[in-house]
């Protein structure tokens, strides 16, 4: 009886979540053909390609993005029917023990959690690439590189300044080469300016300064002259777009390196890693209040259980995006940021199942 009953929860559990997920994915997606159409028009987007590059891979990011909400959802309006019916009272009535009955949840918020640790790390960030790749050409104007005081370690010991850069053009450019902590090579110059056909910089109006070991200087200085530089134009745009293109390893990679030249967002970067692994826990927690809250037969019914169960959601979703915001701006560190929404609702789950019983 036992495992018949584990099945039918989980069923029920897996089909609600699967059916409205599906709703809300089409309700977005209609909503968002409308927002988008002009630029389809405007940019000629082949209807093919808007179905493949775009729609295709902007599912999976619907369904991840909601994924804990619908999950808490879909517990909430089952489990509240089945108590309606009297059906859990039998269950209890027959011997079944509420920590029992939590199995078949718990396997189902298994089993959506792990297919959002997938989505996060692997299935959404090469879909991003190919997404914003179809947004970059058919949808949002072309952006040019814009940035001001820029200072950067381009590689172990090379540090770079430029006053300014904009439209592949640099302006007041420092190169610094450091041994320790003596300077060993200087370079200034009035311009730089990327070569995109051949794929370098040329540097105008330049002042060099080479440090010997024994105090001997050697000057020298040009008009201009091709160089090779650890560098990019687009190294000077750092958007959360590009980041959440990134697989796990791509993201590890590009947050150390970021972290070498300097960069102030760093923790804008390691809020994003940490939190594609702390969101899809909040699954377990969500389902946990879910059946605490609505196992009981109340007078209000499923509309009762839902409203209160979406104040408690909200209420998670909203602390979670709170404190990373807070995160992101150096408060807190990025892995407490992203794992205490988790932590607290945990605690309050574990009350909250304790009292189920009663």
């Amino acid at each position: 009886m036992l495992k018949k009953l584990d099945i039918y929860i989980l069923r029920k559990f897996l089909g609600t979540f699967i059916y409205s997920i599906a709703i809300i994915s089409v309700i977005i997606i209609i909503f968002d053909i409308s927002e988008k159409l002009e630029g389809f028009l405007k940019h000629h987007a082949p209807f093919s390609l808007i179905v493949k590059d775009y729609y295709l891979n902007f599912i999976p990011y619907l369904v991840n993005l909601f994924s804990p909400l619908f999950t808490f959802i879909s517990v909430v309006f089952f489990t509240s029917r089945m108590a309606a019916r009297s059906e859990i009272i039998a269950i209890l009535g027959a011997g079944t023990s509420f920590w029992r009955l939590l199995y078949p949840y718990m396997v189902g918020a298994f089993l959506i959690a792990m297919m959002s640790l997938y989505l996060n790390h692997f299935l959404i960030p090469d879909a991003n690439k190919t997404r914003l790749r179809f947004e970059s050409t058919y949808v949002n104007n072309p952006s040019s590189n814009n940035s001001t005081n820029i200072h950067k370690q381009i590689s172990p010991g090379v540090f770079i300044y430029m006053e300014s850069f904009n439209n592949n053009m640099g302006y007041r450019f420092t190169m610094e080469h450091i041994a320790g902590q003596q300077l060993t090579y200087k370079l200034m110059a009035e311009t730089v300016r990327w070569d995109s056909a051949r794929k370098h910089w040329i540097i105008f109006n330049y002042f060099t300064r080479q440090i010997n070991r024994d105090g001997t200087q050697k000057l020298a200085s040009g008009i201009s002259k091709d160089t090779v530089l650890n560098l990019n134009p687009s190294d000077f745009v750092e958007r959360l777009d590009d980041v959440q293109a990134m697989n796990y390893k791509e993201l590890n990679a590009y947050i150390d390196k970021k972290r070498m030249e300097g960069s102030t967002n760093i923790a804008a970067f390691q809020v994003e890693k940490d939190q594609r692994t702390a969101f899809p826990f909040a699954t377990f927690i969500l389902t946990v209040i879910g059946v605490s809250l609505s196992s009981r037969k109340v007078r209000g019914g499923t509309g009762l259980h839902l409203g209160v169960g979406l104040v408690i959601a909200f209420s998670f979703i909203l602390f979670m995006q709170i404190s990373t915001t807070f995160a992101a701006g150096g408060f807190i560190s990025p892995i407490v940021s992203v794992w205490i929404p988790n932590f607290i609702y945990g605690i309050v789950a574990y009350f909250m199942l304790r009292a189920a019983p009663k």
